[in-house]
């Protein structure tokens, strides 16, 4: 079975700083990942995506994430926050 856990349910950030997001995941294979956020009233937006290959993914508005396997990790961050970036985050997992 495949599962992600994303441990905090609410980070503060104040603008300007470092923004991170974790995501740990459970799955057998190399993984397909995914990062989507989700503005108030809005539906999901695909931030960014990793297939197998590069570890480091850059995404849309200056996010990034990094690929993990040891450690079945693939948090995402932002060098610096915004005001914009106050939304909901959510890390997937599939098979392909």
């Amino acid at each position: 079975a495949q599962s992600v856990t994303q441990p905090e349910d609410q980070i503060t950030v104040s603008e300007g700083d470092p923004l991170e997001v974790k995501c740990t995941y459970s799955y057998g294979a190399t993984p397909y990942l995914f990062w989507y956020i989700q503005y108030p009233n809005q539906g999901l937006q695909l931030l960014l995506k990793y297939v197998p290959g590069n570890s480091l993914v850059k995404g849309i508005n200056g996010f990034e994430a990094e690929f993990n396997k040891i450690q079945n990790s693939f948090h995402l961050r932002k060098l610096s926050a915004q005001r914009s970036d106050s939304a909901e985050y959510f890390c997937a997992v599939s098979a392909q």
